[in-house]
């Protein structure tokens, strides 16, 4: 649709229409430089699977060229259409639409904004969803279940499960390997498991849940049920706010079953190493006890975003005679009523061992080391998530599959930018709790550049407490607060860098997590640790965050530098969310589907 300077004002469903229109005929006709001059000067464009078989985000006319000539002929997408009556505010259109690729379907968003009077794309997000020929069998292709009629080779869905556990590991070897068995293990080994992919899931623990059942009991999520759906199987309407971790102990199990993940219990891997020439990994495991060998093409190491935990080496700590442990490893406060205790920390963990030490009697020294960022639970859940994840936004029509797309297709670029105004509304709505807090001298920040929470956490993965009401203690002195880096433990007393002693009958090191790279180091070799480099953090240049820039998480859901090596992980929405094109990808090579790789990630070393 041409404009000219007398023709009407196009409406959203004409502009957008017309965009998607002029941008596939510039790429049927493999035209990139008319293409990537249909984006504004400004612009972003993140895709996810469907033309990189990557994650990765170009930025402006020259990275658009950059990803379509080494992509298009491959991907030969087409088929643009909008998908449902697109938005218009403050000058932007914002659309939904749908395409295909030479192997799969797609759905993506885009925004555009007028720039020389054309409407130009300033963000554009591309998402593969299914492969074709290889769909999931939901919906209308779901599993017929009963065999009617009578056949004497029948087996019964018990016998059927029975043989593929007892066949998996032994005649049969796993595709995909995920070492791992939390939200994160769970949610790819549902994934792949819907798209008939051989797979496995090893977990050290003796239960699915495990991992959360045994955590401090007063654990619980911060984040609100609508967030934390896990794919497939949402939680139920009468499902808690924000869930204790018994509670999704339970859940998790359950969903194992009912989702039929094939997933071993009391298995821990001790070794795994690649050869290229088999394109197999030889995997050591010990299941019960008993030690076996795994040969999976593909290796998914699900440990967890934060990695290992972090426990300081100490002087004095050989010679202390109280309990010490890191916050992974504290049992509860129920032992530690009229104790003198001293958490080091002042983040999640932190907090939340602190205020159950303090219901059970305690006394409690918070020892800060740097300062931390706090937000309310109840005011993140309305001004930071209610607009994508509440039950006004379900009402709205915004799923939790549209949310997580609208979530996704902000670049991680320009996030802050969105985020700074509501951590302002944030500061303005609990002005007097924060003056509390920074008068009891708790050193409180919003984030280097003031854009809060979630940015500290795509950045570092720490450095910020979800308030869900322990905050107060030490803003009312209930809990003591104390500053500075620990040297030294005595036999009965933490010893910080200006001389201060703490007494103390317990000490829990809330010291947070190291890299999953240090998880790839243990079980790989340091070597390949080396190959990949940093995993998570967008290299921002913020607290934490070094550069270079990577504009996605590092090595997180996509190829890594060491062939056949995945990293997985994340809180239960990036769990969901990013499984699916993990899953895409690694089905993709199960099938024999080519994937070539545009912008595999550079190695960004550890110092």
């Amino acid at each position: 649709m041409t404009q000219t300077l007398d023709s009407p004002p196009l409406s959203p469903q004409q502009r957008a229409e017309s965009w998607l229109s002029g941008f596939e005929q510039a790429l049927r006709e493999r035209d990139v430089a008319r293409a990537a001059g249909m984006f504004a000067a400004t612009s972003f464009w993140r895709d996810l699977v469907a033309f990189s078989w990557n994650l990765t985000t170009v930025e402006n006319p020259d990275g658009v060229t950059d990803l379509l000539t080494a992509t298009l002929e491959s991907t030969d997408p087409s088929g643009f259409a909008v998908e449902e009556p697109p938005d218009e505010a403050d000058g932007v259109t914002t659309a939904w639409f749908t395409f295909e690729t030479a192997v799969g379907r797609g759905r993506g968003l885009v925004r555009l904004v007028e720039e020389d009077g054309v409407p130009k794309a300033w963000t554009l997000l591309t998402t593969l969803y299914e492969l074709k020929g290889f769909e999931e069998p939901k919906g209308p292709r779901r599993p017929m279940g009963a065999e009617h009629g009578v056949n004497k080779e029948r087996l019964t869905w018990l016998e059927r499960r029975e043989k593929e556990q007892a066949e998996l590991g032994t005649t049969v070897q796993p595709y995909v390997l995920v070492v791992g068995g939390g939200q994160g293990g769970i949610a790819i080994g549902a994934r792949l498991r819907q798209l008939g992919v051989p797979s496995l899931v090893v977990d050290k623990h003796a239960r699915p849940g495990d991992q959360w059942r045994g955590r401090y009991k007063s654990l619980c999520l911060h984040d609100p049920v609508w967030y934390d759906h896990l794919p497939y199987l949402k939680f139920p309407d009468t499902w808690p706010v924000f869930s204790p971790k018994d509670k999704i102990g339970d859940w998790l199990e359950s969903y194992v079953e009912a989702m039929e993940v094939p997933y071993w219990t009391g298995t821990t891997v001790t070794s795994a190493e690649y050869s290229p020439e088999r394109g197999e990994w030889t995997v050591e495991l010990e299941r019960d006890g008993d030690p076996l060998t795994l040969r999976p093409q593909q290796l998914v190491l699900a440990t967890g975003m934060s990695g290992k935990p972090n426990i300081p080496d100490l002087p004095g700590q050989d010679v202390f005679r109280g309990d010490q442990h890191h916050s992974s490893a504290h049992p509860g406060p129920d032992a530690y009523a009229g104790k003198r205790c001293v958490v080091i920390g002042s983040n999640n963990s932190a907090f939340d061992i602190c205020g159950a030490l303090w219901e059970h009697g305690a006394d409690v020294t918070m020892v800060q080391r740097s300062s931390t960022h706090i937000v309310r639970s109840a005011t993140l859940m309305d001004i930071g998530l209610g607009a994508l994840y509440s039950e006004e936004a379900v009402a709205a029509g915004v799923t939790t599959e549209k949310a997580d797309m609208i979530f996704a297709s902000l670049p991680y670029r320009i996030m802050h930018e969105f985020q700074i105004p509501l951590y302002q509304q944030m500061a303005e709505r609990d002005a007097d709790f924060y003056e509390r807090l920074e008068a009891s001298g708790f050193r409180h920040d919003w984030g280097d550049d003031g854009s809060g929470l979630f940015m500290k956490y795509l950045r570092r993965g720490s450095g910020y407490y979800i308030d869900v009401g322990a905050a107060d203690l030490v803003a009312d002195g209930e809990v003591k607060l104390a500053h500075g880096q620990v040297v030294r433990l005595t036999e009965d007393a933490v010893v910080l860098d200006d001389g201060t002693e703490l007494p103390a009958d317990l000490v829990v090191y809330a010291t947070g997590y190291g890299s999953m790279n240090g998880w790839a180091a243990d079980l790989i070799g340091q070597d390949v640790a080396d190959k990949v480099g940093k995993v998570w953090g967008l290299g921002s240049g913020t607290t934490k965050d070094p550069g270079p820039w990577e504009g996605e998480q590092r090595n997180m859901w996509k190829p890594t530098q060491q062939e056949a090596l995945w990293f997985h992980g994340g809180n239960l929405h990036q769990s969901r969310h990013y499984s699916l094109y993990l899953a895409l990808q690694l089905k993709a090579r199960y099938e024999g589907i080519p994937t070539p790789v545009h912008g595999l990630q550079e190695v960004h070393h550890l110092s």
